[in-house]
């Protein structure tokens, strides 16, 4: 899952959300550290259509490296820390 050029993009994903403000532009509300990124600035870093980066966003989600947040009528994105630690051990554990 990870290995692939598809994969490839899914860890690019989970490497800009380690600095989102780096690497993604400014909101007028909220704060992309805080609440996390959408779909649209991860499609318009990616430079696919929306849809593209709300499959590998909900793949990311559904595994649970990235919790999700709703505020008003978009979903946010942003890394699980605590999960994404446990998925490194568990790695390193030889799994």
């Amino acid at each position: 899952m990870l290995r692939t050029p598809v994969g490839q993009r899914r860890l690019d994903i989970l490497e800009w959300l380690k600095d989102p403000v780096t690497h993604f532009p400014g909101r007028r509300h909220g704060s992309p550290a805080e609440d996390g990124v959408t779909a649209d600035a991860v499609a318009a870093k990616l430079g696919v259509r929306r849809q593209v980066a709300d499959t590998h966003l909900e793949l990311l989600a559904d595994i649970g490296l990235l919790r999700t947040k709703r505020i008003r009528r978009r979903i946010y994105y942003r890394r699980d820390e605590v999960r994404i630690a446990e998925v490194a051990r568990m790695f390193e554990k030889g799994w």
